[in-house]
């Protein structure tokens, strides 16, 4: 029998249409589907609506997973060099902002535009606002009841990404099917995503929410040193999104809010040269003036330099450095940037993606237990694992 499309790709995302584009120009017929209005919302979003597309730095072991190694061939096959080589032909102007993470100078839609500009350059098909009702394989070619009809392909593409941000139309679809084909799913969790705390604990923080600093994070091992924001929920900020995707409920987060600086230290080479300063205002030359003055309400009466102890010093330095706090979660899908967990990697073939018991079956990008930090990993691993089931298809 003889289906009508060599490769039918499910999800119009970024991984979904980069495995479509790189495929069609190897001559396959190919056809990709979506339920949602628009092609590649979440990269239009992604950014600030610049589109972090790619970082520079990327390296496997920037990247979640139940086997740390199985990212590594896709991303050697394609590295950040070889998509900004495409940007580049595409004359997309783009900068480096902080950590090597590369931003559009333009809008996200550059990217989105030159992806379907890819797939249009191979004949890709592209059907939106499709939804399916059931798919079965018979012999080698997969057949798929939608809205439209029915539609068949020889090789089938799961690019349906995880359950991040669902009002931008995230479901659960591709574990779904994962799982109806017999592969396991790693458990999924929100990732990339703010902290939450209890209701005591934020009416103590009620004065800080909009003040960040720099900090380093720690959780379950991990460190990250980035900027850290306290929001009206809890916490947030690259920092706290880093640990979020590491960290397990009920673990502890460990935060020195002055990395920098041995606090101290410096508060007594303060009180030496300038004994009457009030410890808020010596506190203020190394953190936001709001954080410096909560941190020293519970002083209260004498707060000159000159009327504070070692011992008192000691004490409220050590909470700035080392402030250990549990947060009751996260803010869940609705806010987290990715999904932790997904189809399990022992079941795909690192080189390809290829589900080892189901030739023909494919996952890529978000869906797969594969999950990178926050600054361009993530949209690199759409990238590398869309190009490597593209080449194997």
């Amino acid at each position: 029998m003889t289906a009508p499309y060599d490769v039918i790709i499910l999800g119009a995302g970024g991984a979904g249409l980069m495995c479509a584009g790189i495929a069609a120009q190897r001559d396959k017929r190919v056809l990709v589907l979506d339920h949602a209005k628009k092609p590649a919302e979440k990269v239009r979003i992604s950014g600030g609506g610049r589109c972090n597309f790619t970082n520079i730095h990327t390296e496997a072991d920037r990247f979640l997973s139940t086997n740390p190694h199985f990212a590594r061939n896709a991303l050697g096959a394609y590295t950040p060099a070889d998509f900004i080589s495409l940007v580049e032909a595409h004359d997309i102007a783009y900068h480096e902002k902080t950590l090597g993470q590369l931003f559009c100078d333009g809008s996200s839609q550059n990217i989105i535009d030159m992806l379907l500009a890819e797939c249009a350059k191979g004949g890709v098909k592209i059907i939106l606002q499709t939804g399916i009702s059931s798919i079965v394989k018979r012999g080698d070619v997969f057949h798929l009841e939608t809205t439209g009809g029915l539609i068949e392909g020889h090789a089938l593409v799961i690019a349906t990404g995880g359950k991040s941000i669902p009002k931008m139309g995230a479901t659960g679809f591709g574990y779904q099917l994962a799982e109806q084909f017999g592969l396991p799913i790693v458990e999924t969790r929100p990732g990339l995503v703010p902290f939450t705390f209890d209701p005591d604990w934020k009416e103590a923080h009620a004065d800080l929410p909009g003040v960040a600093v720099d900090a380093d994070v720690c959780t379950e091992g991990v460190s990250f040193r980035e900027a850290l924001l306290f929001t009206h929920r809890g916490l947030s900020g690259p920092a706290i999104l880093q640990a979020s995707s590491y960290w397990n409920e009920g673990h502890h987060v460990d935060v020195n809010l002055a990395p920098d600086d041995d606090l101290y230290t410096r508060m007594l080479e303060a009180r030496d040269a300038k004994p009457k300063t009030d410890i808020t205002m010596a506190l203020a030359d190394f953190l936001p003036k709001r954080l410096a003055k909560h941190l020293t309400q519970s002083l209260e009466g004498h707060t000159r330099l000159a009327d504070l102890s070692n011992k008192r010093i000691k004490s409220l330095t050590d909470k700035i450095h080392t402030w250990q706090l549990t947060p009751t979660g996260t803010e869940g899908y609705r806010t987290a940037e990715v999904t932790v967990g997904g189809v399990d990697t022992n079941a795909l073939n690192p080189k390809t993606l290829e589900a080892r018991a189901v030739p023909g079956l494919y996952f890529i990008g978000e869906v797969v237990d594969v999950t990178g930090w926050l600054g361009g990993y993530n949209f690199q691993w759409a990238w590398a694992s869309g190009a490597a089931a593209a080449r194997a298809l």
